[in-house]
């Protein structure tokens, strides 16, 4: 008989190896390489099993798609991102950072659920049903139809999935789960995939929708193997700051809708609250005019928002002038000043610059470029901007201002909330977009702001 040989293999991404080594070369994840025993030689010849009744093979024209059409939750934004709502057997994964509010959120998404006639499961395997009883007493998520459960064992969770025959199952969290046929700690890479593929398996079997929230690692992204993102059916991520109330829901993968919509979500003392109109969260404009503040609209998704970005400019005497930004990218600014300094000629060596946006949004796409610069050109020269202009634009390093996608889109959006002037890649250069955007600054009374303040 064949001696069976040794081999090493990463348990996050599967790279192998000849020898033992305590870190993975592939995902560079410390620990991960385990010992895999397989038999030498040719391997086996798989029989083949025969089909009969609903496995055999169908045509594609002749697959009837009724019992996987989207049903809604009854939370319009978080059906957006879903792509018009949950698909019957799909899993989906939500992940977030600690205290964000995933946990109000699918509370929120099983009352709607159980409102609508449907008998929701929900498992909790961090907290005690009289926790949950308590939040869901406080946001209103309170209904018959709605079967709490704190379990942490697979098998006995499966057994309430049986006896209650639900038509939506939450489990929160997927990383508190255990499996007995699966060796180590709940949360580890092999229970978490026995867990995930068991639910997978079942979801499948009797299209039965799940929802699992994951846990998030110090870098923001999903806690356990990466098998667990390729296996679900849906990724979405839950987004926010702790010092706001402003919370975003993303897609990262989606396999029955788009990938590019967001879900604006604010928490309140009585739980979650949909924004279906989030415009006038990210705008904070006064009656006085102020310089260093420009407003962009951004693209998030098919969603078009304006979004106001504030910079300061003052000057300092420090050897090296501080760069502070806020829900922007500070290496977009640097080289944002860069063009400011050699193709406009605005000078703020000797000056410190700060940069944020307003209502905690993060703008990453380079549609914002052209606000960013207007604002620190109208901080540098103490030159408000009208409050009816928006730009948008990215800036080259020539200085040349390009167009950027939908921009129809966003200049409708603009219009629709007051916005009738803008500065966009018509300009042509940075240095002629400054020009024309404190050309049309509303000049500010002394006397006013001396009765302001």
């Amino acid at each position: 008989m064949a001696k069976p040989a040794s081999n090493y293999r990463c348990s996050e991404c599967g790279w192998t190896a000849a020898k033992w080594v305590g870190r993975c070369g592939e995902c560079q994840e410390w620990g991960t390489v385990v010992d895999v025993v397989e038999k030498a030689g040719l391997s086996r010849l798989v029989k083949a099993v025969s089909v009969s009744g609903a496995g055999v093979a169908r045509p594609i024209t002749h697959v009837d798609t009724t019992a996987v059409e989207h049903w809604p939750t009854g939370i319009d934004e978080f059906d957006r991102v879903l792509g018009g709502g949950i698909v019957p057997g799909a899993v989906i994964l939500l992940s977030g950072e600690p205290g964000v509010g995933k946990s109000t959120l699918l509370l929120e998404v099983a009352s709607k659920a159980a409102a609508a006639k449907s008998r929701v499961l929900y498992v909790s395997a961090e907290e005690s049903v009289s926790q949950v009883r308590l939040r869901a007493e406080r946001t209103g998520a309170l209904h018959n139809e709605l079967f709490l459960a704190a379990e942490t064992d697979l098998g006995t969770i499966l057994g309430q999935i049986d006896a209650i025959k639900p038509d939506l199952v939450i489990i929160d969290s997927v990383q508190t789960v255990s499996s007995s046929l699966s060796d180590g700690l709940a949360g580890q890479p092999s229970q978490v995939r026995e867990v995930a593929s068991t639910l997978i398996r079942v979801a499948k079997d009797r299209d039965l929708p799940i929802l699992l929230v994951g846990h998030v690692t110090k870098d923001g992204s999903i806690a356990g193997p990466r098998l667990l993102e390729h296996i679900v059916d849906v990724v979405c991520q839950f987004e926010g700051d702790r010092q706001t109330s402003l919370r975003f829901v993303r897609a990262l993968k989606n396999r029955f809708g788009p990938t590019d919509e967001v879900g604006c979500f604010e928490m309140t003392g009585d739980g979650i609250a949909e924004v279906p109109d989030p415009s006038g969260l990210f705008l904070s404009r006064g009656t006085l005019p102020v310089s260093g503040t420009c407003v962009t609209v951004a693209l998030e998704g098919r969603r078009a928002m304006p979004v106001e970005v504030q910079a300061l400019v003052v000057k300092t005497t420090a050897p090296n002038p501080r760069r502070v930004t806020n829900g922007v990218d500070s290496s977009r600014v640097a080289m944002l000043l860069a063009v400011l300094d050699k193709r406009v000629g605005i000078r703020l060596g000797e000056h410190d610059v700060y940069v944020s946006t307003v209502g905690g949004v993060r703008l990453t796409e380079p549609a914002s470029d052209l606000a960013i610069a207007l604002a620190i050109a109208s901080a540098a020269k103490d030159i408000p901007i009208a409050h009816n202009v928006a730009a948008f634009g990215e800036i080259s390093l020539a200085g040349e201002i390009r167009p950027v996608s939908a921009a129809k889109q966003r200049s409708a959006e603009g219009h629709r909330l007051g916005f009738t002037a803008r500065v966009d890649a018509s300009s042509g250069s940075i240095q002629s977009a400054v020009g024309r955007a404190l050309s049309t600054a509303v000049p500010r009374r002394e006397a006013e702001l001396d009765a302001a303040f």
